[in-house]
């Protein structure tokens, strides 16, 4: 564990059927979106789940990452993990969805600064930027000194390419910004987001009408 009061890092979550994981895909779970740490404990395993805003749990982290971070909600840190991305795989058979997401813990001593410094990592991966996170004891220091205005520089790639798995969501779109606009009290944004998007599904239906589908 680092001598510094913070641990940042971006981790790869699972989930627990295909059923459970469609829900990733809408706009419950936003790229940038910050979820909360839940640990469960089944026959003797403690396991990290990421839940969403709505009280929902999304994803599981693997043993070693529910391990650290027991460390960290050990010593009462404060425990988050931002959506990076979702992707789809076809193996192992039947397929699965997965992602990672970039994992924030502190000491809520420096929630002040932290947050700040949160919420500007948030910005960035909506709009498909991944900065580093695990900032050592200068990136640190820099934080709490600029109290969470300061952003990091380096950024961390997307994982490359495989056969058989695409990646489904790594940034907001048009779309899910305009219904998060209408959820913040914006009705104008939520309206146009809900016309624009029955606008797709209309375009989608005339050009199945067009090959001969309907």
């Amino acid at each position: 564990m680092s001598d510094i009061p913070y641990f940042g890092t971006y981790a790869r979550f699972s989930t627990a059927s295909k059923k459970d994981a469609a829900a990733l895909i809408g706009a419950d779970n936003l790229v940038g979106d910050i979820f909360s740490i839940e640990f469960i404990t089944e026959d003797g395993v403690r396991t990290a789940w990421m839940k969403n805003r709505f009280g929902a749990l999304m994803g599981f982290f693997d043993p070693g990452t529910s391990r650290e971070l027991s460390l960290y909600e050990a010593k009462g840190y404060t425990l988050q993990a931002l959506l990076s991305f979702v992707a789809y795989s076809e193996s192992p058979d039947p397929g699965e969805y997965w992602g990672e997401a970039a994992i924030i813990c502190y000491d809520p001593n420096f929630a002040e600064a932290l947050e700040c410094f949160t919420g500007n990592i948030a910005a960035r991966l909506m709009d498909g930027i991944r900065p580093e996170v695990d900032l050592g004891e200068q990136g640190f220091a820099k934080v709490i000194e600029s109290n969470g205005t300061w952003k990091p520089t380096k950024t961390v790639p997307f994982p490359s390419k495989k056969a058989g798995s695409a990646l489904l969501k790594t940034r907001r779109s048009m779309s899910e910004k305009m219904i998060e606009q209408g959820r913040k009290g914006n009705k104008g944004c939520y309206l146009i987001s809900w016309l624009f998007l029955l606008a797709l599904v209309a375009g989608a239906m005339f050009g199945l009408k067009s090959c001969g589908v309907f």
